[in-house]
């Protein structure tokens, strides 16, 4: 799997996309925060989750000229949020280590998460999946995707929604429709499900 760009590279590609004016942030903020960053190879830039919803983000992906989209039983996607999490209190962050999870496929998440913590790794959360593969389109094949557990939808009774949400590419079955096969889609799996194709996309422990 090739490597990320460098981060001067990732904001020039969030800027043409048009991410910048989604997050309410000028051009310059981006080139400046990743020019100024020192980073090790393999190191993402992310925007903030509050900043830009995943709805917004997910028309963005790419796969085989396919846009992306959120599956129509997920209109609550804005409200998966980090759980456990702690971002840093800015705007833009860095997110390094990313792993696919592969060999964690065909585990349930709540059988991988407490995996993931053994190895002081923390799950990787939706946006951050979907900004990963902005920039590096080709970590996502198919019966090679992975799940963004990191993010959990709270409901008002205080407990976890079941569902856990994922990044996959649509055959074009069901919902879907014809016209989506093998575009990028944000999907949700259960908490105690099983898929061979499905990794846990993980970072290494540090957003910076």
């Amino acid at each position: 799997m090739p490597t990320l760009p460098p981060l001067t590279a990732q904001a020039e590609h969030l800027i043409a996309l048009g991410v910048h004016d989604l997050a309410r942030l000028p051009a310059h903020v981006l080139r400046s925060f990743a020019a100024e960053s020192a980073a090790d190879e393999g190191t993402l830039l992310a925007v903030h989750p509050d900043r830009v919803p995943v709805s917004a983000l997910a028309p963005l992906l790419r796969h085989a000229d396919r846009p992306g989209f959120v599956v129509s039983d997920m209109t609550d996607v804005d409200r998966f949020t980090p759980c456990g999490i702690d971002l840093p209190d800015a705007p833009l962050y860095l997110v390094t280590g990313i792993d696919r999870g592969d060999h964690l496929a065909n585990w349930s998440p709540e059988e991988a998460l407490p995996a993931l913590a053994e190895k002081d790794r923390t799950p990787l959360l939706l946006p951050e999946g979907i900004h990963w593969l902005l920039q590096q389109p080709a970590a996502l094949e198919r019966n090679h995707c992975f799940m963004t557990i990191g993010s959990r939808l709270r409901k008002p009774d205080g407990t976890l929604d079941a569902r856990t949400p994922a990044l996959w590419i649509s055959s074009g079955t069901g919902r879907d429709g014809r016209e989506r096969r093998g575009a990028p889609k944000v999907g949700w799996c259960w908490w105690r499900n099983r898929h061979t194709w499905l990794g846990f996309a993980s970072t290494e422990g540090r957003r910076i």
